[in-house]
């Protein structure tokens, strides 16, 4: 259950922080002061698409933190697990848009992606927007309602893949069977490339050992010179610095006695000459190592000239040459696949095969739960003023199938405009269409496992005797859950358990929104307000008591 609700800098509001509830609570007010802004809001903590629009005019940014109450949430409390993000017996939903349009999410205080918060949010909060009344004219979102309220909503993500699947296994048949030459020649060349880079028997690594290899054997003559200069200056010639270097060493020594400050000196110079020594032996080994072979040096230069040539052929670079390789391999691989007809064709009729076993069982759940649905929406139809109107769910079957499954999910109502059953689009007015969508809202909701349900104005059209009936449908179901509905009807908000007054101020140049919970008297001010409009009477006050049921 949403417990907490925290705004800053969002649209035209500065600063807000609400405590919900259980039951149903009324969002009421003027027109324009905000109401559906705290909707959209709570909707942008739960994973709603967000745009820089929503910072307020002046600010760095906005937030939204939304805080629930997960005690008896045990699948959501195991999905945190599964994430690795902290669970404990309350969920905290965080969202941060800049005024550049970039947006930051968090989940319980770890950052989190936009699709996580949409993910826990599916578990936490359904939301029926203003316009559920138009969207419902949609086959798409027809056809939505009826696997989430079946509950199919997961077998017909699992149609939609196979059905994809199979698709694809249909196309990889065609394209080999039309394409039988093209793959051939694709495949002689293929072959040729792999052959012709085998033949080298090349790897990176051999590349860099080639290298300094050959760095070394085309400049032997100028380090063979190098070492026998570095000898003769350091021990063999008639002036090398080591016979210098032990004449000092002994000079100083004998002068120890004389003055032990010199002992220091005689210390550094020992370690000189075992180091010089060294030095002398390393070069000597090295000398003796290094040769000039032009043999060896050609058969190099052969070598890294056959590796250049053919990295040229192919335009990369050498160390690239295996990867290249790798890859033609690979593809070779896929086109003896795809040169074997039958079991292309196997492939795609198996997919088929699975695309209908599970369509088929789409199908079954569909026809179980349209039924129902259409029997409890008529129900509470005509409690709506729609007596004469009956509701039905057809599913209308696809000869070929579709990635949705074998059917298309059709609304449609009778009774209303005719006795025959019609598309919902051709049959209804405005008024009929909203009441029906907020029948099918209600009836789906009630079999929807999320613990807050909210309404945004879904009642516009609706009036009168009728309106009083929603406000009891929506007191019925807060019973059950959590309801906050954003309304302007008196008969709607009469109902609630809990009301807030929505309002806006001006501070300076800027419009600021704001929310205030009513009280006794403040409820019955405000469904005066909404009963009488500009003038409100003693004969209004009573009236809205009556709705209320406090007078």
């Amino acid at each position: 259950m949403l417990r907490h609700l925290t705004i800053r800098d969002f649209v035209i509001v500065d600063r807000l922080e609400l405590e919900f509830d259980a039951g149903f609570g009324a969002l009421t007010g003027e027109t324009g002061a905000g109401k559906s802004i705290l909707v959209d809001a709570l909707a942008l903590a739960l994973g709603d698409r967000a745009d820089a629009g929503v910072v307020r005019a002046g600010c760095d940014k906005a937030e939204v933190a939304a805080t629930f109450d997960i005690v008896d949430r045990p699948a959501i409390r195991d999905w945190l697990e599964a994430a690795d993000l902290a669970a404990d017996d309350e969920l905290l939903l965080r969202r941060v848009i800049d005024s550049g349009g970039r947006s930051r999410a968090y989940i319980n205080g770890s950052a989190a992606t936009v699709q996580q918060l949409r993910e826990v949010a599916e578990n936490l909060v359904d939301i029926h927007g203003q316009h559920a009344h138009q969207s419902l004219l949609r086959p798409d979102a027809q056809r939505a309602l009826l696997d989430g309220h079946a509950g199919l909503a997961e077998l017909a993500r699992g149609v939609a893949g196979a059905f994809r699947r199979w698709r694809e296994a249909e196309q990889a048949f065609a394209v080999a069977s039309a394409g039988g030459e093209a793959l051939a020649r694709e495949r002689e060349q293929l072959e040729w490339q792999v052959r012709d880079v085998e033949s080298l028997a090349f790897s990176a690594a051999e590349s860099q050992e080639l290298e300094g290899e050959h760095r070394r054997l085309a400049h032997a003559a100028g380090l063979v010179e190098g070492a026998q200069f570095a000898l003769a200056t350091l021990a063999d010639g008639d002036e090398a610095c080591a016979g210098q270097v032990d004449a000092v060493a002994a000079r100083l020594d004998s002068l120890v006695a004389f003055d032990p400050a010199l002992e220091e000196v005689v210390g550094l110079l020992t370690s000189v000459q075992a180091e010089l020594s060294e030095a002398v032996s390393s070069l000597r080994r090295y000398s003796d190592r290094v040769d000039l072979d032009p043999a060896r040096l050609a058969e190099v230069e052969g070598r890294l000239d056959a590796i250049h040539a053919c990295a040229r052929k192919y335009r990369s670079r050498p160390e690239e040459l295996p990867a290249l390789l790798a890859g033609w391999q690979a593809r070779l691989a896929e086109l003896d696949e795809s040169a074997d007809l039958e079991a292309l064709e196997a492939a795609a009729r198996a997919a088929g095969d699975d695309f209908m076993a599970k369509a088929r069982a789409l199908s079954a759940g569909r026809r179980q739960a349209s039924g129902k649905l259409a029997e409890q929406v008529t129900q509470l139809m005509r409690q709506l003023a729609l007596a004469t109107g009956r509701f039905e769910v057809a599913l209308v079957p696809l000869e070929a199938g579709a990635a949705y499954g074998l059917e298309q999910v059709e609304f449609r109502v009778a009774g209303l405009a005719g006795n025959e059953a019609k598309p919902l689009a051709k049959v209804v007015s405005g008024g009929e269409l909203s009441r029906i969508s907020l029948a099918i809202q209600v009836v789906t909701s009630r079999s929807a496992s999320v613990p807050t349900l909210i309404f945004d104005e879904v009642d516009v059209g609706i009036g009168g005797g009728v309106a009083e009936i929603v406000g009891r449908l929506l007191r019925e179901l807060g019973q059950e859950r959590q309801v906050l509905c954003v309304t302007h009807l008196p008969q709607v908000a009469a109902r609630a358990d809990w009301q807030w007054l929505v309002s806006k101020s001006t501070a300076g140049e800027a419009i600021l929104s704001h929310i205030e919970p009513l009280d006794g008297e403040g409820r019955v001010g405000e469904i005066a307000r909404m009963l009488g409009g500009v003038e409100i009477t003693e004969l209004t006050r009573q009236h809205a008591r009556e709705l209320l049921g406090t007078g």
